[in-house]
């Protein structure tokens, strides 16, 4: 197939609309011109101005958040006992210190002395007690319920205990997801109150979201005073501001918006720590049968699709998993669907569409590097005798017609994880699953991860069961897996203390400005 053309249309469509994309290893660009400036005269110095492509979830309520932009901003609102740090590893937040008995049994957190909530209350071991019993009542995240579920929560003084009927090596993940809250505190969702280094102040609807730095912090206080996320739903609109010095920061930008960058702002690159592929409803013909998804995994040539899309930039996975879990990540499932066009069309031919047939792949316009996935892929296709259109939907659409209700073929978009342990990845693709959104059902997939649950497991059995669920996702081609996205950031030459996480999170308690 001539990919050249193609090449010069998906160019031309990021001049006229910018936004998403990616994030690791750091590039400079020359310093911004004199005229350029990164925020408002009118601004304070410790001020910032973030892009985001999309509004946060509609309750900003900790346990109900599900979408990632929402954990990325809120994420500095919120803490648990721990929290992770940028290497992965989990650190004392609101509890001064942790212990895990040698049984795996029992963990002790003394809590720390001087913790303030936003609004002003001492956070006290109620207030702990409370965080889990509300979170083992309301969270969204069927794993982490079903952890806190299976515990048993006490307080004595300002020491909290965690009993577990059996080991489970990914529970101080769990504890890590239980943001501390003040008990009984009934304005969560509009008005959210936490103990991280920023408060929340205020938010409008598809315009802004602004944060300011918490003085009362126990830790190390943020450097920045404010920082507001300005909402652009329109990529084009959000790269001109970008360019433009009205923003001080912008993540997710594709490899077209780096280059056509002429502000002189540092560009930063990375991984964006999730799953993008062409997500297939199971349910729906002509995808409820597997050899028609496999020939859709031998038709698309990935690597020919990252080039064009972000000149190679990313990594490549074959399924539901990302590098950043390292302990999981299998790259060798990347190559098991070479690009194979006459192994796509014999299996085409077998499952009955010699012919080829016609299906819809749905995108978010928001997010490009989604967009330009699906516009490459949809090339590729023609070669094995398949039409797909392109259609494009705004996010509130998109969320609730294929997130929330399924009504899809097919959707190119990505998934991360809401905590670091193998079963935010996988817990969803289980067949009876609230978020099992591509309708797969499985029962040696079901089986496999119902094994990885057995407290019994050590934990080196219970990794191999994890990594047989994403050998099975590979061998029955639930999607067509393409790429961890490429996270270019760019960012004001006058800020410092970008940090990189292992999961899909901006840390603002690190930016200052130089000097």
């Amino acid at each position: 197939m001539k990919y050249r053309i193609l090449a010069v249309f998906l160019a031309a469509a990021v001049l006229m609309c910018s936004l998403c994309g990616c994030g690791g290893a750091t590039s400079e660009t020359p310093a911004p011109s004199d005229e350029i400036a990164p925020s408002s005269p009118a601004a304070p110095v410790n001020e910032i101005t973030v892009g985001i492509a999309q509004d946060l979830d509609d309750s900003l309520d900790p346990y109900q958040m599900t979408a990632a932009g929402t954990r990325e901003v809120m994420f500095n609102v919120f803490e648990g006992l721990v929290k992770p740090d940028s290497d992965g590893n989990f650190v004392c937040a609101v509890a001064s210190d942790y212990s895990i008995s040698d049984d795996g049994l029992t963990y002790t957190f003394p809590l720390r002395e001087g913790v303030v909530f936003h609004n002003g209350a001492a956070c006290t071991a109620d207030d702990v007690l409370y965080s889990f019993e509300t979170c083992a009542a309301t969270s969204v995240t069927s794993a982490l319920v079903e952890a806190l579920s299976a515990a048993q929560v006490t307080a004595e003084g300002n020491t909290v205990t965690v009993a577990l009927d059996a080991p489970n090596p990914d529970f101080l993940s769990y504890v890590a997801s239980v943001y501390i809250v003040p008990k009984d505190y009934a304005e969560q969702a509009t008005q959210p109150v936490g103990t991280g280094p920023f408060k929340y102040v205020s938010r409008s609807v598809q315009e802004n979201v602004i944060l300011e730095k918490n003085g009362d912090y126990y830790g190390t206080p943020a450097s920045l005073d404010r920082v507001t996320y300005r909402i652009f739903e329109d990529n084009n609109a959000l790269f001109t501001a970008l360019n433009g010095g009205a923003l001080d920061l912008v993540t997710h930008l594709t490899i077209d918006q780096v280059n056509n960058l002429t502000n002189g702002y540092t560009v930063l690159e990375g991984t964006m720590n999730l799953v993008q592929a062409m997500y297939l409803n199971n349910a729906v013909k002509p995808f409820d049968d597997q050899r028609v998804r496999q020939a859709l995994c031998y038709a698309v040539d990935v690597p020919a699709m990252m080039e064009l899309t972000a000149a190679g930039h990313g990594v490549r996975v074959g399924s539901s998993m990302y590098p950043a879990f390292a302990k999981y990540f299998d790259a060798s499932l990347a190559d098991a669907y070479p690009h194979d066009v006459e192994k796509a069309k014999a299996l085409l031919a077998e499952a009955g569409y010699a012919g080829g047939f016609s299906f819809t792949i749905i995108a978010p316009s928001n997010y490009t590097p989604h967009v330009d996935t699906a516009t490459v892929l949809a090339e590729q296709l023609k070669e094995v005798g398949v039409t797909a259109e392109v259609q494009l939907v705004d996010w509130n659409t998109w969320v609730s017609d294929v997130y929330g209700n399924r009504n899809f073929e097919a959707t190119v978009c990505g998934f991360d994880a809401s905590s670091l342990t193998a079963s935010a990845m996988l817990a969803r693709w289980v067949s009876d699953n609230g978020k099992n959104m591509i309708n797969y059902n499985d029962p040696d997939y079901d089986a496999a991860y119902a094994a990885a649950q057995d407290p019994s497991l050590s934990e080196a059995e219970q990794t191999e069961q994890y990594m047989r669920c994403l050998e099975i996702l590979s061998e029955t081609a639930a999607n067509v897996y393409t790429q961890d996205l490429a996270d270019f950031v760019a960012i004001n030459p006058a800020l410092e203390g970008f940090t990189f996480y292992p999961l899909y999170v901006i840390d603002m308690a690190c930016l200052h400005f130089a000097g």
